[in-house]
Order: C-alpha cells, then structure tokens, then sequence
C-alpha cells in the first residue's frame, strides 16, 4: 500500500526544514538574518529592521556584526552622523548573498517537494 493512502485525504503533507548555513563555531546565515538584512535594506536603519522583527536594537547589532565578520568584505555597512544622521546599508556583496541564498533556498524547497512525491509512492 502506498504511503499516501495511508494518509487521511482532507490533509497535506509536505517535509518541511530550515536551511541555515553556519561556521564550524557559528551561525551565518538563516532565514531570521536575511529577513534581517531585507528590513535594513527596507529602511535604511539596524533600528528600524529590528523594530519591524520585534527584536532588541543590540540582538540586531548582534547578528549584523556576526554576519560581518564571516566575510572578507562587510556585508552591512554603517555611517555615523553627518548631514542625514547616518544610516545603514546592505553592501551590493550583501545583495548578491541575499540572492543566491534565496535561490538556493527555492531550489532547497523543490527537493523536498520532489522527494515528498516519491515518499508518497512508497
């Protein structure tokens, strides 16, 4: 007997997981720190990002400073003062990765979607 008659109809099944990509001693990148990185190219502030996510100012800082410092070019860049008050950017380097982490991502999805059908027919 198959496994999807095994399953109740009025359900959907899929396998689901989290893609993150760590360090042997940290995290890197993960869905929460390119939503992250989204916000702050979104609104131009590390405190603002983080207000949108419902995250502390320092846990923002946090993460942006651990992502900075698992690349050889920043990844975030931040400017103090001077006639705008400063403000935050995401580094076209940090573009790029947000890009191939999204598309790794869709491609991480269709596999579990194509191993779910074959789970499905066992």
């Amino acid at each position: 007997m198959p496994i999807k008659d095994l399953l109740k109809p009025d359900k959907t099944f899929r396998i689901t997981g989290m893609l993150r990509i760590e360090s042997e001693d940290d995290r890197f990148l993960g869905p929460g720190r390119l939503e992250l990185l989204e916000n702050i190219i979104e609104t131009g502030s590390i405190s603002q990002a983080a207000k949108q996510m419902g995250m502390s100012y320092k846990k923002a800082w946090d993460l942006v400073n651990s992502i900075n410092q698992h690349t050889v070019k920043p990844i975030v860049s931040t400017q103090t003062g001077g006639e705008k008050g400063g403000g935050t950017i995401v580094t076209d380097e940090g573009k790029q990765l947000i890009a191939a982490f999204r598309k790794l991502h869709e491609e991480f999805q269709q596999s579990f979607d194509e191993k779910m059908s074959i789970f499905l027919e066992c």
